[in-house]
């Protein structure tokens, strides 16, 4: 073989190889399975696995419930008042329904000029007061509050103390100790600012506590607080709550207490 023929065999292997590594680099690495099973798609075991940890098993310290739509069934009178209000106003069809867990006043703010705002809320006020029909406890609620020592758990609502207080004597629900109502911070859900301060009248700190709601502004307000969060099915359908687990009813949810805390787990289902 001479040099020249030598020469251009050489120089047709390095061709040939620089193009197999080029076909090798395009070829994907194949991803290493993870041994994670597939995740029912029923009820709240939807939840993965991880995310669902966020809460069960977990070690909390406090528990701050909301009230309307997690502990007391109050939708129906809840809605009643407002209609009847938003009939009396004359809006017809742009008053579509009330945004569940929004405090009353940013809700009128948002209907009303800013003039027509405190005489709007005096009257939804009167309305709800008056309105005290069907309101009844929630499946779990009273179980899961009982269980509960008293520097462990709060209420804490959109409502004013008025309101709070008669529904929760409508439905026979005895309240905790720690209540935080509208009228005790400046800005209400979706703010964090009602949960840090229930957590703070607990002596805790939010983190290490886990808030139940039924609607996305509480649920808004606890993850900004940096509280885990529990959804809970009613007001508002599952796809709908954002949140670390999400239960079909307070009856799903078992407590276990320690020296250390408060512990949830899921009641098998029946």
């Amino acid at each position: 073989m001479t040099n020249a023929e030598s020469t251009s065999e050489n120089t047709a292997r390095a061709d040939i190889e620089a193009d197999l590594q080029r076909i090798l680099q395009a070829v994907p690495e194949a991803v290493p399975e993870t041994g994670l099973e597939a995740v029912p798609e029923s009820g709240l075991e939807a939840a993965p696995e991880s995310v669902a940890h966020a809460v069960l098993g977990r070690v909390f310290l406090g528990v701050l419930f909301d009230m309307d739509g997690t502990l007391v069934d109050s939708t129906k009178a809840v809605n009643r008042s407002w209609q009847q209000w938003a009939d009396e106003m004359g809006f017809g069809a742009l008053f579509s329904g009330i945004q569940h867990g929004r405090p009353a006043r940013e809700m009128v703010a948002d209907l009303v000029a800013p003039e027509l705002v405190e005489s709007s809320i005096l009257r939804v006020n009167q309305l709800e007061l008056a309105d005290t029909a069907d309101i009844s406890i929630l499946p779990g609620a009273a179980e899961l509050m009982k269980a509960l020592p008293e520097g462990r758990r709060a209420i804490v609502t959109s409502c004013d103390s008025a309101l709070c207080r008669i529904r929760l004597h409508s439905a026979g629900f005895t309240a905790p100790a720690t209540v935080v109502t509208i009228e005790d911070t400046v800005k209400g859900k979706p703010a964090p600012d009602p949960f840090l301060e229930a957590a703070d009248r607990l002596g805790l700190d939010a983190r290490q506590c886990v808030v139940i709601e039924d609607a996305p502004a509480g649920l808004a307000a606890g993850r900004a607080a940096g509280c885990a969060t529990i959804g809970v099915v009613g007001t508002h359908s599952a796809d709908e709550l954002d949140a670390d687990l999400v239960v079909p009813s307070l009856d799903r949810l078992r407590i276990e207490l320690h020296d250390h805390g408060v512990v949830f787990s899921l009641t098998p289902q029946s």
